[in-house]
């Protein structure tokens, strides 16, 4: 499954559903949900699938604070939404 996240607040109660991911998911921070990996670094720099699409990290000004996060581009987003099925937008 592939999650998106887009928002920069989500309560505890969504976040927790994220502790159930598996080797077959995927999580993707975009628009101001790359500002997620600012408030809880230590949870999505855990996950072995977390993307940040780059263009929103750089429009944001976070390159230097989210370095240690995988950025990827638009087209590398769209390969990501072709191989993970189903997607859940959160």
């Amino acid at each position: 499954m592939l999650y998106t996240l887009s928002k920069a607040q989500y309560d505890d109660e969504m976040l927790s559903l994220l502790h159930h991911l598996n080797d077959n998911d995927a999580v993707i921070l975009w628009q101001d949900g790359v500002l997620q990996a600012v408030k809880n670094p230590q949870f999505f720099a855990n996950l072995p699938r977390c993307y940040l699409l780059e263009q929103d990290v750089i429009a944001r000004g976070l390159q230097q604070t989210l370095s240690e996060f995988r950025t990827i581009s638009l087209a590398e987003c769209v390969k990501l939404t072709e191989r993970y099925f189903p997607q859940t937008a959160l």
